[in-house]
């Protein structure tokens, strides 16, 4: 049988987490190891403090960092690094499993030889509002869907498209390719796709495997999203420049704007269009960063330790630290405090 290990960035677990390790622990095609790469200690300790949740299991492996070392890119590499597995599953803490059988969707997926990667359909529950709903299904159809280079002439940059919200990787392919990239504000898993497929590989949507995931962010928060999105776009134009985002962009509002009248959501529609101008200042001035002031890039980004760091520098995850501060973030905190006095 394929072994299969799933790892989970967490930061500030709550009992989302519980559920997704409990579901992953009853899956159909069982899962080797449940791999919890998590930044800051304490918030941890303090969540499953005495609750003797995770004792029940065997198979789950914690690493704590701390929050100046985690990166969307190394942190995950040091995941896989953990892994033994002939194929591992990225998630987020906040992505439930919809059933027992994600698992052994997103594995039937691989049964074709040149798929380096599967990702999961993304659902949202009734309560959630008619745009967040309609563009998740937009995102995220009905109908399973294997992505190669040639489909770029119709799908555009949706072709790269990947989610590490949850998706499964062969890990003989990952290896090959050398992985995540080793600095990510965003858009790790999309990195890996197009490197993929420039290979040669192909990338599957298995809409058959699903996760519950949704989230009602404030304008401000669009904002910065799309500023990071930007950032990644800009510091990768071998693979963006190509397939602008834009005009896959366009095709969503146009739809969104559509279907708020057709279910008769029109009253819905102005406030929509300035979420959108949020989305695009932030994906415009992300775009161009460069030509920014430190000022502004720390109000409009929502990793600001990423700039701290350096755009270009390489992170070097010690598992020693996590428990609040690394080593590297208290020599910062000490000299902002010189700079201080």
């Amino acid at each position: 049988m394929q072994t299969v290990d799933v790892i989970i960035p967490t930061y500030k677990p709550n009992e989302k987490l519980k559920k997704i390790i409990t579901l992953l622990e009853q899956q159909t095609h069982p899962v080797q190891k449940i791999i919890l790469i998590n930044t800051e200690q304490k918030y941890f300790d303090h969540f499953f403090y005495s609750t003797g949740f995770l004792e029940q299991y065997k198979n789950i492996v914690v690493r704590h960092i701390s929050k100046y070392e985690f990166d969307h890119g190394a942190t995950r590499r040091m995941g896989v690094e953990l892994s033994t597995a002939d194929y591992f599953v990225c998630m987020t803490d906040d992505a439930v499993p919809l059933n027992e059988t994600l698992i052994e969707n997103l594995l039937k997926h691989h049964a074709e030889p040149m798929v380096a990667v599967s990702y999961a359909r993304q659902c949202v529950p009734k309560k959630c509002g008619e745009i967040e709903r309609f563009s998740r299904k937009f995102n995220y159809p009905l109908e399973s869907r294997v992505k190669s280079l040639k489909d770029l002439p119709e799908l555009g940059i949706k072709t790269y498209f990947c989610s590490d919200v949850c998706a499964m990787y062969n890990r003989q392919v990952y290896n090959l390719l050398d992985g995540f990239v080793k600095r990510a504000i965003f858009n790790e898993d999309m990195l890996f796709a197009a490197k993929a497929m420039d290979a040669g590989y192909q990338v599957a949507y298995a809409a058959d495997a699903k996760v519950r995931h949704y989230h009602k962010y404030n304008n401000l928060t669009q904002l910065r999203r799309n500023f990071d999105n930007g950032v990644s776009q800009a510091m990768h134009p071998d693979v963006f420049a190509k397939v602008p985002a834009t005009k896959e962009g366009k095709r969503l509002v146009k739809a969104t704007v559509e279907h708020l009248k057709k279910v008769g959501k029109k009253k819905q529609i102005p406030g929509f269009y300035v979420t959108c101008a949020y989305k695009y200042i932030g994906f415009f001035l992300g775009k161009h960063y460069k030509k920014l002031p430190k000022w502004l890039i720390a109000k409009c980004t929502s990793n600001p330790i990423f700039f701290k760091k350096g755009v270009g520098s390489e992170v070097h995850i010690n598992p020693a630290y996590g428990y609040g501060r690394s080593q590297k973030e208290d020599e910062w905190a000490e000299k902002e405090k010189l700079k201080c006095k």
